[in-house]
């Protein structure tokens, strides 16, 4: 009910809406709800991205509306939009090869992410860089405008949006995402020696920096009350769909293992703390700032759990740790005290990065874990409309809360030494 609530009553999330402070009032009254101590609401200053109308309209060979999203941070085109010619590159070292052959166009990288792979995972790591480095890249060689081929493997003319930025560019460029099935039909114009024009137009702005704010509940430890052990999601998202996977699941996860550690009466011996990170998205400005405001007591936080990968099946957890010496040691005595009924006979634990707001942890010493589960179909609805609360299995969400109920329990009770 949690996530329903999260995702129908309140809806998308982008830092700086409207939808997301209502998100931290929903919260704030959970937590209350649900008997937890020292529920606030910790204030973070977050940027404003704000989307306005777009649109991108194929006018050689033929005309046809094309289904776009702007990337968050992204500047908008002039009122009358820009009309240019499509060039198309697979990479980076194919934009490189080409010259001056991108001035005064529009680039479209269009690098695909491979089929997931259970070894290799989704390779969402080398696919997002296109995304995310694209304006830029395409501004250094003189285009006006960028497109990225959506970051999923597979698409039913579904955009992804997500996040960008301009680095040293010079020149800031618009930039958009378009689908699978519009980047290959580009891709298959300019390999027939057609010259693809569009016009993309766009009102994306950034206006200055909006209130919001850091949720926190807390289960206060029986014995070591000032030890900390955060269990957390992000409550923002961005402004399409209704957030469910990325990441009204990782938060309504963090909220219900407290509350079932509770309702157990399952006291440890310290606190377990209850995060929902504000501007993940877009910024980390939450756990930036969370870093920031607690720094007297960071030496306290033993560990740090961050749910961000979707509310599938959950596998295990990957760690990382300051102290790389240290590291085996806290693998170890998790893989033994992780013990659950499930096929296997325990979850999987090892090392790998955590999460974008816990990893902000790290160089504080902190032990920082992230919620690994099945990701095969994660990134079908990733960043788009179609992110919403149906997608979510109840049963595997319920066995993600599991999992994070354990995990925090055993680490709170415990500690990394011993009792």
């Amino acid at each position: 009910m949690k996530l329903v609530e999260l995702c129908d009553d309140v809806g998308h999330r982008l830092s700086g809406s409207k939808g997301l402070e209502r998100a931290v009032e929903w919260g704030v009254a959970t937590l209350k709800a649900d008997g937890h101590e020292n529920v606030r609401a910790e204030p973070v200053k977050v940027p404003k991205w704000v989307r306005g109308r777009e649109s991108l309209t194929l006018l050689e060979p033929r005309e046809l509306p094309m289904v776009m999203l702007g990337l968050g941070g992204s500047v908008g085109t002039p009122p009358e939009g820009i009309t240019a010619e499509v060039v198309v590159v697979k990479d980076k070292a194919e934009l490189d090869a080409i010259g001056d052959g991108a001035k005064g166009k529009i680039v479209l990288f269009n690098y695909p992410m491979p089929p997931y792979d259970a070894e290799k995972g989704s390779r969402y790591g080398e696919t997002v860089a296109y995304r995310v480095n694209g304006a830029a890249w395409a501004s250094e060689k003189g285009a006006i405008a960028a497109l990225v081929r959506s970051v999923t493997a597979r698409s039913l003319r579904t955009p992804h949006t997500g996040g960008m930025n301009y680095g040293k560019a010079t020149v800031k460029i618009p930039t958009a995402a378009i689908t699978i099935e519009d980047a290959e039909m580009l891709a298959r114009f300019c390999a027939r020696g057609k010259k693809p024009v569009v016009k993309l137009q766009m009102e994306a702005k950034s206006e200055a920096e909006a209130d919001s704010h850091n949720v926190i509940g807390e289960l206060v430890g029986r014995e070591k009350p000032d030890e900390i052990v955060i269990i957390s999601g992000h409550l923002d998202s961005w402004d399409v769909g209704q957030g469910a996977h990325d990441d009204g699941a990782g938060v309504v996860t963090a909220m219900e293992a407290l509350t079932t550690l509770r309702k157990l009466g399952l006291r440890p011996r310290r606190t377990i703390r209850v995060v929902l990170w504000t501007n993940e998205e877009n910024g980390l400005a939450g756990a930036r700032t969370y870093v920031k405001d607690h720094a007297a007591e960071l030496n306290k936080h033993i560990a740090a759990i961050e749910s961000d990968s979707g509310g599938t099946r959950p596998l295990g957890f990957t760690v990382e740790h300051k102290d790389a010496a240290r590291l085996p040691a806290i693998i170890e005595r998790l893989r033994r005290s992780l013990v659950a009924p499930i096929p296997d006979g325990g979850y999987d634990v090892r090392a790998g990065g955590s999460g974008a707001d816990v990893g902000q942890l790290k160089d504080h010493g902190v032990a920082c874990l992230g919620l690994r589960v099945d990701d095969s179909i994660y990134f079908d609805s990733h960043h788009t409309p179609a992110d919403t609360v149906d997608k979510v299995n109840p049963r595997d969400l319920a066995e993600c809360v599991a999992a994070v109920a354990l995990a925090a329990y055993q680490i709170a009770e415990n500690g990394w030494e011993g009792p």
